[in-house]
């Protein structure tokens, strides 16, 4: 999956310093997976428009299994948003920019 120009691909080291403050939406994903594909443009548009606000980040779980662990990802795609690096809200499966946008901004 090409890295979006938005969101940053993080590694298990990367994870941690980037989650511990603020609001953060961490797409979990697997390059084989194709609702994770099709989710993808709608994440760019969301962090486009929530810039600054929220930020965002995502994981390959092919990769760092132990961070999908970690976080209870059983199922791709697998949207987390965190507040000062603790979960308070986990979004699973497609969603339509419009119901995730929606659910984002209830959070600021």
């Amino acid at each position: 999956m090409a890295e979006g120009k938005c969101i940053p691909e993080l590694s298990a080291g990367e994870f941690e310093n980037f989650t511990k403050e603020g609001l953060v939406l961490i797409d979990f994903y697997a390059d084989w997976c194709m609702p994770c594909m099709m989710m993808a443009p709608i994440l760019e548009e969301v962090c486009e428009e929530l810039d600054g606000k929220i930020k965002f980040g995502k994981v390959d779980v092919s990769e760092n299994q132990e961070l999908a662990v970690k976080f209870g990802v059983s199922s791709i795609p697998n949207m987390t948003l965190l507040k000062d690096g603790k979960v308070i809200e986990q979004f699973i499966g497609s969603l339509p920019k419009e119901e995730l946008e929606k659910a984002l901004k209830g959070y600021l």
